[in-house]
């Protein structure tokens, strides 16, 4: 077919549409359909010349996923196994991702691609809905390569691989990939994010997944389950100790900035009416004169 090099105002106007879509298929709660998933992830096994995998796991989170992929790999190595090195995530890339990725490359050019990634791809990065592994975190890249296919018309042989990612997609939350062992993870049980889009809850984990693996986030800022649930609790050697500056800072606005300035023994050292009071720590053990 003739390279693609332009978009209609009609094809246009459908990409908020197609970003919506995907959008709802990487934050989708729903529960994996495990069967669709196992299927389509044996196929990628197939095109990559690999047998069918000894064990294939279905476990409730990705932390499950990989825990459980990593012991069942050891079992099997422990029992005479082959000790081969994990080549299945590259083979897929290679096989799958690197060959449609080229074939888009090749075939469309560079405006249309750039405005079809910005405006429907990049719109499911957001809170890393994006990951190397797949499954629901590969929405962004299954967002771009559907809207060239079935909005610009664009045709090509390789897709049958892509059809892999996008079933992947579709049906779970994750995949854990090994030669000898396959773990595909539920999708979470909830998702909490702020107006922005960003992962956000003040008052449970942003994320949580139905075995019980939990991850808890204040405006996009990974954080603990104390800072979120028992801010009440943090000390002062706490958040003088957090190295990350990000953290820290919800540190102090979960504990409270005028209790913070009171029980750290910061001093006031400028004012100034428009920007406020200026304050010095004594954690950093410098003074300025008085």
């Amino acid at each position: 077919m003739e390279k693609i090099t332009t978009m209609t105002n009609a094809q246009a106007a459908r990409m908020s549409e197609f970003a919506r879509e995907w959008i709802a298929i990487g934050l989708s709660t729903e529960p994996a359909d495990f069967d669709a998933a196992t299927a389509a992830a044996l196929k990628a096994y197939e095109l990559c010349n690999f047998g069918k995998p000894m064990v294939v796991l279905r476990m409730g989170s990705p932390y499950a996923a990989t825990l459980g992929g990593i012991l069942a790999w050891a079992m099997l190595r422990e029992l005479g196994g082959k000790d081969v090195k994990d080549q299945v995530g590259a083979q897929v890339r290679d096989q799958v991702r690197d060959q449609v990725r080229a074939q888009v490359w090749d075939q469309v050019g560079d405006q249309v691609r750039d405005q079809v990634w910005d405006q429907v791809g990049a719109k499911n990065l957001r809170d890393g809905v994006y990951n190397d592994r797949g499954g629901a975190f590969w929405a962004s890249w299954c967002a771009y390569v559907a809207f060239m296919r079935d909005v610009l018309g664009w045709t090509n042989p390789v897709l049958g691989r892509f059809a892999i990612d996008e079933a992947l997609t579709k049906s779970c939350g994750w995949v854990w990939w090994h030669q000898n062992v396959l773990a595909i993870s539920d999708r979470p049980s909830h998702i909490h994010r702020d107006a922005q889009g960003r992962l956000h809850c003040e008052a449970g984990p942003s994320i949580a997944y139905r075995d019980g693996w939990e991850l808890w986030h204040i405006h996009g800022v990974r954080v603990t389950e104390q800072i979120v649930m028992r801010p009440e609790t943090l000390t002062i050697a706490q958040i003088g100790a957090e190295n990350n500056a990000e953290v820290r800072r919800v540190m102090i606005e979960r504990f409270g900035q005028d209790r913070y300035i009171t029980e750290s023994g910061m001093r006031p050292i400028a004012h100034d009416e428009t920007f406020g009071t200026l304050y010095a720590s004594p954690l950093n053990e410098q003074w300025p004169n008085a």
